[in-house]
């Protein structure tokens, strides 16, 4: 990508349509590591709901175990959250162009531990479950509070829940027959059609980087990561290299 590109989608200065492109990106590989990574470790990992619910169901089966497991992966994944926000917060004090880059360069030098040493990291556990998972929940924290917090909350990317669910109020007023109401009336039904599009958009990359991650495992196992990482990196390397020079 040119300099100036990478420069926009990754850089201090935000616009909407930097925010969409970034976020379309990170949702072809969120949806990537999620597909691939469930092949890898049999765990979906990027969104915290049925892994909360399952927390519920094993105490009530007393299943303490599995309960407590749970809990270190919503841990997990919070923490990744939390250092997103630190990492943030810590380069805008300091006016940094890495304001979000840096999340980016971790979220790859991670991907690339979890490629490199996936197999053995399979053999040990931490927190009752396989270090795979929990980096894997870790990541997923890391790239969705960074997503939020670049666009103000507006994008997410490693769960469709909140997307389709905005899609399909979309939808519905798109669908909708204004009978005998003005389009000048405040009771006009009226899609957003930016949103629409986005969101179609955000699932699409997220469903493609599935069927991509998937496959790519299949093929090349662990090492599927590598490429994901590689691409991660070069995102984040422009406004990094900025603060590096001083610019």
């Amino acid at each position: 990508m040119p300099r100036q590109t990478l420069r926009s989608l990754t850089g201090r200065e935000r616009t909407p349509r930097a925010n969409r492109q970034l976020g379309l990106l990170l949702a072809f590989v969120a949806g990537a590591i999620n597909a691939g990574g469930f092949l890898a470790i049999q765990r979906y990992t990027s969104h915290m709901t049925g892994i909360v619910s399952g927390v519920a169901d094993d105490l009530a089966l007393g299943h303490v175990g599995l309960a407590l497991a749970g809990v270190g992966l919503v841990a997990t994944f919070l923490a990744g959250a939390i250092t997103t926000t630190l990492l943030v917060n810590w380069a805008r004090q300091r006016q940094m162009h890495s304001e979000y880059a840096l999340s980016l360069l971790l979220e790859a030098v991670l991907l690339l531990a979890f490629g490199v040493l996936g197999a053995s990291l399979s053999l040990h556990t931490t927190l009752l479950v396989p270090a795979t998972v929990t980096l894997l929940c870790f990541i997923m924290g890391l790239q969705n509070a960074l997503v939020t917090k670049i666009s103000n909350a507006v994008v997410r990317t490693t769960h469709m829940t909140g997307v389709i669910t905005d899609l399909g109020i979309e939808l519905g007023r798109l669908l909708y027959w204004n009978r005998r109401v003005a389009p000048a009336s405040d009771d006009f039904v009226q899609a957003d059609r930016s949103r629409l599009k986005l969101h179609g958009a955000l699932l699409g990359c997220f469903a493609g980087g599935g069927l991509v991650g998937a496959l790519s495992f299949q093929w090349l196992s662990y090492a599927a990561t590598l490429p994901i990482a590689m691409l991660l990196a070069v995102l984040a390397s422009v406004p990094i290299a900025d603060d590096l020079q001083g610019q």
